[in-house]
């Protein structure tokens, strides 16, 4: 399974077609996604975050030279890997004030619908420390909308006549005070 061939980390598509290679010391993953890109991710991330990847390799022969990831598309699979890597850093290295400034600014500057798509890689791929910080970061962007909002953060059609939509408004009342209304 393990090639003596030298080759660099990288989170980018590559056209490498080996499932595990070895630079130095360190083992190198090669995961092809569903839009048939080649992902080569360092074992410590791979393993760490990516229990679907563990399951795989446990059951594979040593002859398997690629791991299929059949639900998952390039864009949001680079973010999430990217994410992953910082997160392994600090568990080599824990600092907790350090780590939530780092995924505060990385999950900041990443739109709602880029945020959603990492969300369905995290769970995907069952990563669940991330998932509930992937989870938590959409909660806090949600929290106190409007209804609206709320619509168009989940790409959610309204379905509501007015009237319909101004009864339950009315019926619930409480469930509208405090809202931002603002997008």
């Amino acid at each position: 399974m393990a090639s003596s061939a030298q080759t660099t980390e990288t989170s980018k598509p590559s056209t490498e077609t080996t499932a595990e290679t070895t630079t130095k010391s360190t083992k190198i993953i090669t995961l092809k996604i569903s839009d048939e890109a080649i992902f080569e991710v360092e074992d410590s991330v791979a393993m760490e975050i990516l229990v679907i990847v563990k399951s795989f390799l446990k059951d594979q022969s040593p002859s398997t030279k690629i791991v299929p990831l059949p639900n998952i598309l390039a864009k949001p699979f680079s973010q999430f890997i990217e994410f992953c890597k910082e997160h392994v850093m600090f568990k080599e290295n824990p600092d907790k004030e350090k780590q939530k400034k780092i995924s505060e600014f990385f999950l900041k500057e990443k739109s709602n619908e880029e945020l959603l798509d990492m969300i369905t890689v995290a769970k995907y791929l069952e990563a669940e420390d991330l998932l509930d910080l992937l989870s938590q970061a959409a909660a806090d962007r949600i929290q106190n909308k409007s209804v609206e909002y709320m619509r168009k953060f989940f790409g959610i059609e309204n379905d509501f006549t007015p009237e319909e939509e101004a009864k339950l408004c009315e019926e619930r009342s409480w469930a509208f005070e405090d809202v931002d209304e603002g997008y």
